[in-house]
């Protein structure tokens, strides 16, 4: 049985996003430590960094903005995110992230635990 943890974020290893540049990404709550339901991410992108236009087909995704400015293509609107907002991508919807700069960019990120996860890259 699981009884729940703790950990610091600054412990977790980060790798780079696929196909983005400047862009990382840390599993911070998943399988590994007894999440069944749900992954908690947190994704940074650097100043000039881009997560290319992709989508999941079925997969949504629940994100929060902790720090800095990205550019989010949404469906067919691009509109800017900051520190305090909350995003909701529906399964099959494409989005983009674009750091315009000068400062970092972080978000947390919220997906389903699922036996597969595909990404359809548009870009």
């Amino acid at each position: 049985m699981v009884t729940g943890m703790v950990r610091p974020s600054q412990g977790v290893a980060r790798r780079p996003v696929e196909r983005a540049t400047d862009a990382w990404v840390q599993v911070l709550v998943g399988p590994a430590e007894g999440a069944a339901n749900f992954v908690l991410r947190k994704f940074t992108l650097e100043p000039g960094g881009v997560i290319p236009l992709h989508r999941h087909p079925h997969v949504e995704h629940e994100q929060y903005v902790l720090s800095g400015r990205i550019r989010l293509t949404l469906g067919g609107s691009v509109q800017e995110v900051t520190a305090g907002d909350a995003v909701f991508i529906p399964a099959g919807v494409p989005h983009r992230y674009d750091n315009p700069g000068p400062e970092t960019a972080e978000f947390l990120c919220v997906v389903p635990q699922t036996a597969s996860y595909e990404t359809e890259w548009l870009d």
